[in-house]
């Protein structure tokens, strides 16, 4: 190692024992070193976690001929080139892929051509395609803990050659977040700071942003966003306010969060309030219109309409309860007189008979079967005497003698 090269670099372990963390995964990758074929794997986890160097220790412990890229820099014709004669890739960040990049490593992967090691900090439920993913073990790692790191910024001290109080280590362990890699480049930016500005109120005013600092692609992520649905679910419109702010003054994507309220106005309020979610389709609109940072106001002005709306999950509840049915029982035949009779050979089995056209009759409206007779009398949704659902589905409750649950 040459002392040009980064602190992260420079103490990046080249040894198993010297790894710190992830203790839940040691005696796994032991087992992976010790096996006669290393399976392709997939490390998803927060940044610097260790996700890319357990990779490189595996690699390098099989002895056989590896090569490391990042995604956003190999394109297809790249990596045809590069695993010409490579028998594992490191392949950080695969979520950056598309779905057709993805399927290029597919038959090399089920041939066992190529061992994969790649790592991703997205879910990879969402960021890879289903078949690829069926093709990797995931190996879930998480952030380094509060011991963890100041172990790590007491070797990065030493490594930078520079000594620093045991409160400024545990004031940049925090700010790391869980991130080795930051907590290393904090380190090696206070030991260039002048020796009477290590101390812990100067570094605490040479740091501000990262003490604030949001990681877009961590589990902080994930959970600010979850922190803010449930708050708007909950009616608790501060909450929800204070999370949103977390997101958008820690840098994070404003079309991530209209998404989530998009879905919140329909999972959560639904038909109590079938305006939020009109409101929340213009909150997006709104923000791609006027750009940040001005787009934070109708960003706040829907969170507080989304958590002070009544609430009704029953049309999502619904389809969750058709979908368990569909899984446990697969789909039923459609009834006959349902079908449409678009062939002479359609009308001949029956198709469409018996049809009764609703527009034909008093209030467009007349008694006949819809579901399946397997399912003849099921209910999947159960309205909600809640806001304007009592209102929207007073007259369907009329007609079919059903009433409301009480939230």
């Amino acid at each position: 190692m040459t002392i040009n090269k980064p602190l992260p670099e420079r103490l990046r372990p080249d040894d198993l024992t010297l790894f710190l963390g992830q203790h839940h995964l040691i005696e796994r990758m032991r087992a992976l070193m010790r096996a006669e074929r290393l399976p392709s794997l997939l490390f998803f986890g927060p940044p610097g976690c260790g996700k890319s160097t357990l990779a490189l220790l595996l690699a390098k412990s099989t002895e056989k001929k590896f090569l490391r890229l990042s995604a956003p820099e190999a394109g297809l014709q790249h990596l045809r080139r590069s695993l010409a004669d490579c028998e594992i890739l490191i392949l950080d960040e695969l979520h950056r892929f598309s779905k057709a990049q993805q399927d290029f490593f597919l038959p090399l992967v089920e041939s066992g051509e190529l061992t994969l090691l790649a790592t991703t900090t997205e879910n990879p439920s969402f960021s890879l395609t289903r078949q690829l993913l069926s093709r990797l073990h995931v190996l879930r790692l998480r952030p380094l803990d509060q011991t963890e790191l100041v172990q790590l910024a007491e070797r990065g001290a030493e490594t930078a050659a520079v000594e620093l109080d045991n409160a400024v280590l545990q004031l940049l362990a925090s700010a790391a977040h869980g991130d080795a890699r930051t907590l290393l480049n904090l380190i090696e930016y206070v030991a260039a700071l002048p020796k009477e500005r290590q101390g812990i109120e100067h570094v605490k005013a040479a740091l501000p942003e990262a003490l604030v600092r949001h990681d877009k692609d961590g589990d902080n992520h994930y959970e600010l966003a979850s922190a803010l649905i449930k708050s708007i679910r909950g009616t608790d419109p501060d909450a929800a306010l204070y999370y949103l702010a977390c997101l958008l003054e820690g840098g994070e994507d404003p079309r991530f969060v209209c998404r989530r309220l998009i879905l919140s106005a329909s999972e959560d309020v639904g038909l109590a309030d079938p305006g939020a979610l009109q409101m929340a389709v213009a909150c997006q609109q709104a923000v791609e219109f006027v750009g940040m940072p001005e787009g934070f106001i109708p960003l706040a002005e829907t969170v507080v309409y989304l958590a002070l709306a009544r609430k009704s999950n029953a049309s999502y509840a619904a389809y969750l309860n058709a979908a368990r049915e569909v899984k446990l029982a697969g789909a039923h035949p459609v009834p006959l007189h349902l079908r449409n009779p678009s062939t002479s050979l359609h009308r001949e089995w029956g198709y469409g008979k018996g049809y009764k056209y609703p527009h034909n009759y008093p209030e467009s409206w007349i008694a006949q079967s819809y579901l399946p007779p397997e399912l003849e009398g099921r209910r999947f949704y159960q309205p909600r005497d809640n806001g304007e659902e009592s209102r929207l589905s007073q007259w369907w409750r009329k007609l079919y003698k059903k009433t409301p649950i009480t939230p």
